[in-house]
């Protein structure tokens, strides 16, 4: 089997990616003094940053093609050499056809996670997987048309998200959503108002699709490091160190879309600390 595909009962799950993003260090964790990276340095580029794999997955269960997250979307044409815009190009090495996806599920509303919804045809917006419907949590649908969040927090929601309504696709997540017999949008709120992470059951075996409930294998370490891109800080942290603890003492397997690709591994603890160990 190749890397990036694993087996949860019945269910495969493949890893795809939109490609990647590097931040400088103060940048996306301004609150952490730099210093206190020393320890970590094996995760950093050898620029000192943080790199974030642009991680998708294509989950087949239930007779249904599910797509989890969406990434940042095409290259801009001004900036061609961005890292960048890699998806549907992976779909193509991998033999998936984006006519074969009937759900597409977001974790969140944030830009890099929802910029392939949609493609610009001539000056009209058309899904870009167009036998799909597209499921999004109803807090982060209201939270992205707040004109207090939106220009920060979602920017691109305007040309990726808000159309989808006008062509009638949007199915909503009020809460916990049985999107499928073995699939569950479960909340982990924190990161944004409606984060959602994605539940895998299926013959007594579990995978979590992570989301944003952490961006770096670090974070495992230290839960209360929080990003420049939490919208709440606080809850953030107390929903990391709930989930931490499931994925730990369930021995649930994960699918960490930021973590280097696949990004397919367990949480395990030695000498009192969890770790990232990778499938």
């Amino acid at each position: 089997m190749p890397d990036n595909v694993i087996r949860v009962g019945d269910v495969e799950i493949l890893a795809l990616s939109d490609g990647s993003l590097e931040f400088d260090l103060c940048n996306f964790f301004p609150t952490i003094p730099e210093d206190e990276w020393q320890p970590y340095g094996a995760h950093l580029t050898e620029a000192h940053k943080v790199r974030f794999n642009l991680g998708s997955y294509l989950i087949r269960a239930d007779g249904r093609t599910i797509l989890v997250d969406t990434g940042l979307g095409p290259r801009p044409k001004d900036t061609p050499d961005v890292p960048w815009g890699e998806l549907l190009r992976d779909f193509a090495a991998n033999g998936v056809r984006p006519d074969e996806v009937d759900m597409v599920v977001m974790t969140h509303l944030h830009r890099d996670h929802v910029g392939w919804n949609l493609t610009d045809a001539g000056g009209r917006w058309v899904p870009t997987f167009p036998r799909a419907r597209y499921w999004v949590s109803t807090k982060d649908w209201d939270a992205c048309h707040s004109p207090d969040v939106q220009p920060t927090r979602f920017p691109n929601a305007p040309t990726c998200v808000w159309p989808l309504a006008d062509l009638g696709l949007v199915e909503f997540m009020p809460g916990e959503s049985s999107l499928t017999r073995t699939l569950t949008a479960v909340p982990t709120p924190g990161h944004t108002p409606g984060h959602m992470s994605i539940l895998v059951t299926s013959r007594g075996e579990r995978a979590l699709v992570l989301g944003d409930a952490a961006h770096s294998p670090v974070q495992l370490q230290e839960p209360d490091w929080v990003s420049r891109a939490d919208m709440d800080p606080e809850l953030t942290r107390k929903t990391r160190r709930a989930l931490l603890d499931r994925l730990e003492h369930e021995r649930i397997v994960v699918a960490a879309g930021h973590f280097q690709a696949p990004g397919f591994g367990r949480i395990v603890r030695l000498e009192g600390r969890r770790y990232w160990r990778g499938l």
